[in-house]
């Protein structure tokens, strides 16, 4: 839970001048979430996706909380070295999709190097029954959507913008984001 004070709208947050400075994050090592099989988990993002199975872990108390749960925790690793990563907590079921969200907001994004195997996926997957949606262009790249077996929303994206062209989108966008928190404080009535 955060412990961040609400900053008025435009405003920067003051940090104590002892705060220690953050550390460079260098990347994703993990993304975890619920499966509800991890065999049936296996067989789509290692025999489908291509990802393969990378580590494997059994355990019957949470290491973080001390908690009883027999599980087991897989992960599928990317050419990065970056995972995605599943629980099995042995009971069959799926995660939940959130109450207060709608289905296309939560979603994991992962990268492919051009629009042909964009394509190319979306071809696979569709020959393994799988529904995708897209190719969707959103200017700066292009993606599909589809769901995995736990109901977890999935994007493939390639990249069409250049470093350069990401640099010039960058310019401005604190601008950009205050004026969005102004419009959205004045929608509810927070001004």
């Amino acid at each position: 839970m955060s412990t961040l004070a609400a900053t008025p709208v435009g405003q920067t947050a003051a940090l104590p001048a002892d705060m220690p400075a953050a550390v460079p994050i260098n990347g994703l090592h993990h993304f975890a979430w619920r499966c509800r099989d991890a065999e049936e988990t296996r067989r789509f993002y290692e025999d489908i996706l291509g990802l393969p199975l990378f580590h494997y872990i059994r355990k019957d108390v949470v290491p973080s909380t001390g908690e009883y749960c027999p599980y087991v925790h897989i992960f599928f690793r990317m050419t990065d070295g970056s995972c995605l990563a599943f629980f099995d907590l042995g009971d069959d079921v799926a995660p939940a999709p959130s109450p207060n969200t709608p289905g296309w907001v939560n979603h994991i994004a992962l990268a492919v190097d051009t629009v042909e195997q964009l394509e190319a996926m979306k071809a696979r997957l569709e020959a393994h029954g799988v529904e995708v949606l897209g190719v969707t262009d959103h200017r700066v790249f292009k993606s599909i959507y589809f769901f995995d077996p736990n109901g977890i929303r999935l994007e493939l994206c390639a990249q069409l913008a250049s470093d350069a062209q990401m640099a010039g989108e960058q310019k401005g966008i604190h601008e950009k984001l205050a004026a969005w928190t102004r419009e959205k404080a004045a929608r509810l009535g927070r001004q």
